[in-house]
Parts: C-alpha cells; sequence; structure tokens
C-alpha cells in the first residue's frame, strides 16, 4: 500500500473510531461481505444504481439486484444479478444482462455480536451469452468463488475483512481483499469506509480502491443505501475514477409475510 493510502485510511479510521456505537456491517452499498445472515425465513432485497466510471469508458449497473434469503441462524441463500450499460469514447452503447453469482453462506463461528464472528460464503459466477462477452458487459464463466469473512468490535469501532479466491474453469484466477470499519451515528444512520483490492492474476482488473458511504434507515423494512469512492491511482492507471452504489434494502420477515422491524 503506498503512503498515500495509508494517511488516507488511517485518516478514516480515526474518523470513524470517534465517540459513539459502533454497528458496521459488510454487503450492499459495499464491495465487502460480513458474516452476517438475514435470519430464519427472513429475507433481504437489495435493488440498486451502480456506477462505475474508469478513462474513456463508464459502466452503469441499472439495475443491481441482490436477492438473500436466510435458512436458520446462521445459512444464506444468495443471488446476485447485474443489467449493464455502457458507454465508450468513440463506440456505440452497450447493455445487457451480466454474469449473475449465486452462492451459500456459513456463519461457522459466532461468539455474539460483541466477539468473533466468522463465515465462508462459496459462490458460482455463472457463464454469460456470447452476445454479452462480445459487447463486452460480461466475463468468461462459470467461476467459483471461494471467500472467508469475519467480523470484530474492536473499541469503539466494528470492523469487517474478506479474502477470497476465484477459482475459473477459463481464463486466470482473481484474488479480492476487503477491509470496512464503521459506526453508527443514530439509531437510523451509519456510517463506513472501505478500501478493497480486486486484482487478477495476470490480467485486469488490477484495482484498489476506497470508499465512503452508509445505510439509513427511512421507515419499518426500508433503508437507503449510498456508496462513493475511487481508485487511490490516478485515471490514467486505468483504474476507477469513479465507484458508486445508490439504492434501497428492504427487509421482510416471516417468510415475506410482513416488513421487518429492524435490520
Amino acid at each position: 500500500m503506498t503512503r498515500r493510502a495509508f494517511t488516507l485510511c488511517s485518516c478514516a479510521l480515526a474518523l470513524l473510531g470517534s465517540s459513539g456505537v459502533a454497528r458496521a456491517q459488510g454487503g450492499p452499498p459495499y464491495l465487502t461481505t460480513d458474516p452476517g445472515t438475514p435470519g430464519n425465513g427472513n429475507w433481504e432485497i437489495n435493488i440498486a444504481a451502480a456506477p462505475t466510471t474508469r478513462q474513456g469508458v463508464a459502466s452503469y449497473q441499472l439495475p443491481q439486484i441482490d436477492v438473500n434469503f436466510g435458512l436458520g441462524g446462521r445459512i444464506q441463500l444468495s443471488y446476485e444479478i447485474p443489467y449493464i450499460v455502457q458507454t465508450s469514447a468513440g463506440a456505440p452503447t452497450q447493455s445487457g444482462w451480466s454474469n449473475a453469482l449465486t452462492g451459500v453462506k456459513w456463519r461457522f463461528l459466532d461468539h455474539g455480536e460483541d466477539g468473533w464472528q466468522i463465515s465462508t460464503f462459496p459462490q458460482i459466477q455463472t457463464g454469460s451469452t456470447t452476445a454479452a462477452r462480445a459487447k463486452g458487459i460480461a466475463g468468461n464463466g462459470p467461476r467459483l468463488l471461494l471467500p472467508v469473512e469475519i467480523a470484530r468490535k474492536v473499541g469503539p469501532l466494528d470492523l469487517n475483512f474478506e479474502g477470497g479466491y476465484f477459482f475459473p474453469w477459463h481464463g486466470q484466477p482473481e484474488r479480492i481483499l476487503g477491509l470496512l470499519a464503521g459506526r453508527s451515528l443514530t439509531t437510523r444512520l451509519e456510517v463506513d469506509g472501505e478500501v478493497y483490492n480486486d486484482r487478477a492474476m495476470g490480467d485486469l482488473p488490477r484495482d484498489t480502491t476506497f470508499d465512503f458511504g452508509g445505510r439509513c434507515k427511512v421507515h419499518r423494512g426500508f433503508i437507503l443505501l449510498f456508496m462513493a469512492g475511487r481508485s487511490f491511482s490516478g485515471s490514467a492507471s486505468g483504474q476507477p475514477e469513479f465507484i458508486g452504489y445508490f439504492g434501497v434494502q428492504v427487509l421482510l420477515s416471516k417468510f415475506g409475510k410482513t416488513l421487518s422491524e429492524d435490520p
């Protein structure tokens, strides 16, 4: 990590670490996932717009759909798929459904909200159509993602870490690393900071990004999600000049029969 990156991370942790109750968790709107699950018979549905801009290229997930269902207290079934709209300088706009992710999260260690929590979240990234790959809005597949998520409260902060590896049937393997820290400002508003690294072995992407965001409960079972950031490198590096996530989370309990009181 560069000196600039270290300084930014230190400032973010210092800001988030001021007095207050920590309630950070990964997952939407962030890239880092946490060990949390919705709870037995509960749904967590996230619908968002997620833009990413690089030099000469802008890609928009409109929408990104992420659906999660709880089985028991420690298992989560998940399905995620984005519809991509991509614009490039001097080229026509391309659009279509991209690769989907489907998987099962299992929190196998749980020492409570203030203790260690560890999960694994194996997922299959599906293949895509030949047309989607030709347009540049989807990649080769399928791929297997094997990550581990760790959460622990440290003083006033809740920390989430995720590390994982994509094992492709075709193409290059890819490694992901994410660190998220945050706290609640009020009973309705949570703010967080994140550093995330996504690196393919011998290929693109090679992104290291930072972002800040939060969650705001606006009504029973409805939470606004927002995040904005960019890479540590300059625009000429080809890394993201902007990343964002702006959406809503819907929480349903009793197998979808009613809105949940709390996230």
